[in-house]
This record gives structure tokens, C-alpha cells and sequence, in this order.
């Protein structure tokens, strides 16, 4: 007989999750999506702080209003810290370049790295050092799942810069405030990096009354912060701190001394350096009662060749990371994609027909069109390394790599994102009978057969250059 708690709880997971892509869609819906013509995106604002700055995308560009989303970069020195804070928005993090750590603080789980007991040899009355929740490293290609109201920091302990790329899900049904993506600091005095007219009035109004603190904690008064932290005033006011203008990224003396395991011998390489047999083998069997929100993994690299959903040598590779393969995902309604083209190749013709995909181009530079449903090619340009473009649900993209390699990581709005082709072995071309071909294009079913078979490849075609399809022509 089926275990009645375990039952209710499955039911519960079930509303919950029907629950959530309902809401979803219902966001969806209101997003503006009448778009005549797409760009290729810098960043409108940056802010420098001691040790890094934060670029940010306008979150009111028709694009990304769009896609409901809000999009950032942040560049951490050596030996940075970037600030405690959560968001209002379920967030996925790419790591374009750098190594270092992080830790996320999800309400309610139990610190489970602790420093060894003083006085423990000597049977001396002992107490910890110091506890805390788990850290987790991070290198060049890992995915890092954030839920909303969930607080995350980050460190770079590598010798070069960390480069991240981050997504608010603003649209989610997870931020029930408004479409505006909104940093909670808890510690600092951070500038609004996204530069909101509602939020720098708000701000404003906030500053004429308590000077520049701008972290959670300066809004409440001394005595009660005092009472519940059960500190000295003195200390509460080291919490507000007015007088800190290092920013959001600051500069650590020294190393950060924290309390980890120590390093495996193969975390240099592409296997993920915090990933056991026992969670390589359950990847992708989460049953939604056995795994707890405390134990979820939150991270996955999709910069190994070795992990290429699809690969052509020479050509290219895709990467793609979704509910299946990081469960954390199915929760937040997100996934992700990475991609590499080499040699002028491309990526044939195809649309995402239950998401929209936000691009952010790696390295390299790539000829980008999209199409939308009258048929019109409302962008038809150049992308280049740290650049943004949005493709629409079902508007048609192709890309094509200008010169040796292109590499890009796109954001898709849905937890399964899936997309269909337009020619190759897996298109709805491929998939039609010839004479439904010829007779809809108006050709013979010897063409309609060319059509078909011609291109074998799946996802990724070889390049041709334009001379050579213009002697073909």
C-alpha cells in the first residue's frame, strides 16, 4: 500500500509545478512581442567597483521585454568578492572565463562545513571556529541555478579576471513583484546597476532619509538589529555601514580563508570537480521526493567537448543543459545552450517552438538572420564577442561563423527548450512526403527529393562559401 505522505507530497509537487507553467504562461502573455526589427546589444550601463565592475543590458529594450528577462555581466578582479544579494527573479549564471568559489544560502538548511573543535585533544570545554552551508568551486563553462530570494556570493581565487553572464527570469512566476529586476544586497552600498527610473525615485527617497546605505540592513533601526543579532549597537552600524564605497566587488586581503575540502587531482580537467559516481549515476532520476532543495545540485559544466549532445568534427558542437541533466531547472523553468562553430560553418535554419532564446556571443564573431512569421528578415547582421541578441519563440534563426571558430551561451525560457529544424536529417522537410514538397514549392518531385536528402547532417553544415553557392546557383 502506497505510503499516504509520500502520496500527498507527490500530489502537492504536482499542483505546485502545474501551477507554476500556468502562471507562466499567463506572464507570458502579457509581454509585448510586436517586434519589426532585432539588434545585436552592448551594454547600456557599467558600474566600476574596488574590484570589478557590473555591465547591464536596459531591461526596457523591446527584446528583452520581450523574453521577459533582464540580463547582466560582471568582471571580478584576483582576489574579489562580489557582495552577498539575492533577486526577485529565478537566475541562471554562465561562467565566461575565470575559476573561483561560491556559496549559495538557501533558507533553512543546515551549515554542513565546520572548522575542527579547539581544546578537543586536551578534553578542554570546546566550540567551533566557525560553520557554514557548503561551498562549491566554479571554472570556465559551468551553469550556476539560482531560485529567486535565494543569496549567492562569488570569489575569484584564480590569477585572472572571472567573466560571468547572468539571466533574471523577470517574466518567472517565481517574482511576484513586477517585470523590473531587483537586487536585495546584504551587505555594501551597491549602485542600481540596471538604472531603473521607479527604482532610483524609490532609492532617492531612500537615500534623503538614511545618507548612501543602500544594503537590507539599513532600513531597519540600530536597537531592534541589536536585540536580535544580540551584538552592541556599535557592530549593528558596522552592518549599515554608510561610509563603504567599495561597491558590490571587494577587494579580499590576503586569500579568503574558508572552510572546503581540498582540492581533487582531476578538478583542473573538464570533469566537474564536486560530482560523485553515486550523482553521476542518478543524474537524471530525480523522482521529486528523494532529493531535498538542500542537497539539489545547483551547477553544471557544458564546456567539456566531451559532453556534446551534437558533434561533427571540424564543424562544431552543441551543448545542451536542461531539466534532464540538472533537475534544479524543472523548478526554475529554464535551460541553457552552448554552442561552437568552426570554418564558416553554420547551424542550419530552425526555431525554438516553446521558448524564447537570449544569445550571448563568447568569443569570435558570427553572420546572424532572423525571420518572423510574415516571412520578413528582421535582423540580418554581425554578432560579435559580448554581445546580446533575443530570437523570439518560433522566429526562424540561422547562424553562420564568420572566420575560425564562433562560441556562443543562449537562455531559453522553458525547462525542455527544443528546436526544430528547417533542413537536415531531423527537419519538418525531411519528414514530409515528396509529393506534399512538390506541390507545395511547385517543383519536381526530383527536387523535392534533393531537398530532402541532400543535407544528411543534423543541426550543424560545413561551410560553403558564397562563391561556390552562387557557382552551384
Amino acid at each position: 500500500m502506497a505510503n499516504p505522505s509520500l502520496l500527498s507530497l507527490s500530489v502537492c509537487l504536482l499542483i505546485l509545478f502545474h501551477g507554476c507553467l500556468a502562471s507562466r504562461q499567463q506572464g507570458q502573455q502579457q509581454n509585448e512581442c510586436q517586434i519589426d526589427q532585432l539588434d545585436s546589444l552592448e551594454p547600456d550601463n557599467r558600474v566600476e567597483y574596488e574590484a570589478g565592475m557590473v555591465e547591464t543590458w536596459d531591461p526596457n529594450h523591446e527584446q528583452f521585454r520581450c523574453a521577459g528577462v533582464a540580463v547582466a555581466r560582471h568582471t571580478i578582479q584576483p582576489n574579489g568578492l562580489r557582495l552577498p544579494e539575492y533577486s526577485n527573479a529565478p537566475t541562471l549564471m554562465y561562467i565566461v572565463e575565470g575559476e573561483g568559489m561560491t556559496g549559495t544560502l538557501i533558507p533553512g538548511c543546515p551549515e554542513t562545513y565546520q572548522a575542527p573543535q579547539q581544546g578537543q585533544q586536551h578534553g578542554q570545554s570546546s566550540r567551533f571556529q566557525d560553520k557554514h552551508r557548503k561551498i562549491q568551486r566554479f571554472r570556465k563553462g559551468d551553469i550556476i541555478a539560482l531560485p529567486a530570494g535565494v543569496a549567492n556570493w562569488c570569489y575569484n581565487e584564480g590569477n585572472s579576471p572571472v567573466v560571468t553572464v547572468t539571466l533574471l527570469d523577470v517574466s518567472n512566476s517565481q517574482n511576484q513583484l513586477d517585470m523590473y529586476p531587483r537586487k536585495f544586497n546584504l551587505a555594501g552600498n551597491p549602485e542600481d546597476e540596471f538604472q531603473q527610473q521607479q527604482q532610483q525615485q524609490s532609492r532617492g527617497r531612500r537615500q534623503s532619509q538614511q545618507k548612501s546605505c543602500n544594503n537590507i540592513f539599513c532600513g531597519f533601526d540600530t536597537k531592534i538589529l541589536a536585540e536580535v543579532f544580540q551584538v552592541e549597537q556599535r557592530l549593528v552600524k558596522q552592518l549599515q555601514n554608510e561610509k563603504d564605497n567599495r561597491g558590490a566587488i571587494v577587494k579580499v586581503k590576503g586569500d579568503l580563508q574558508v572552510i572546503r575540502p581540498p582540492r581533487r587531482q582531476s578538478e583542473r580537467g573538464f570533469e566537474s570537480e564536486e560530482e560523485s559516481e553515486y550523482e553521476r549515476g542518478r543524474r537524471g532520476r530525480d523522482n521529486g521526493l528523494e532529493e531535498t532543495i538542500c542537497t539539489m545540485k545547483l551547477k553544471e559544466n557544458i564546456h567539456d567537448p566531451s559532453r556534446s549532445d551534437i558533434y561533427t568534427p571540424e564543424v562544431g558542437r552543441i551543448t545542451s543543459l536542461n531539466s534532464l541533466n540538472l533537475p534544479i531547472l524543472k523548478w526554475l523553468q529554464l535551460s541553457a545552450e552552448r554552442g561552437v562553430l568552426q570554418n564558416n560553418a553554420l547551424m542550419v535554419p530552425h526555431w525554438n517552438f516553446n521558448a524564447h532564446s537570449i544569445v550571448y556571443g563568447c568569443k569570435g564573431n558570427a553572420q546572424v538572420q532572423v525571420v518572423d512569421n510574415f516571412g520578413n528578415t528582421v535582423f540580418d547582421g554581425e554578432v560579435s564577442e559580448g554581445q546580446i541578441f533575443v530570437v523570439p519563440q518560433n522566429f526562424a534563426v540561422v547562424k553562420r561563423a564568420r572566420g575560425q571558430r564562433f562560441e556562443w551561451i543562449s537562455f531559453k525560457t522553458n525547462d525542455r527548450a527544443m528546436i526544430s529544424p528547417l533542413a537536415g536529417s531531423t527537419s519538418v522537410l525531411r519528414a514530409m512526403p515528396e509529393e506534399v514538397l512538390a506541390n507545395a514549392f511547385q517543383i519536381s518531385r526530383e527536387d523535392a527529393r534533393k531537398i530532402k536528402f541532400n543535407n544528411e547532417q543534423p543541426t550543424l553544415s560545413s561551410g560553403q562559401s558564397s562563391q561556390q553557392m552562387r557557382d552551384d546557383a
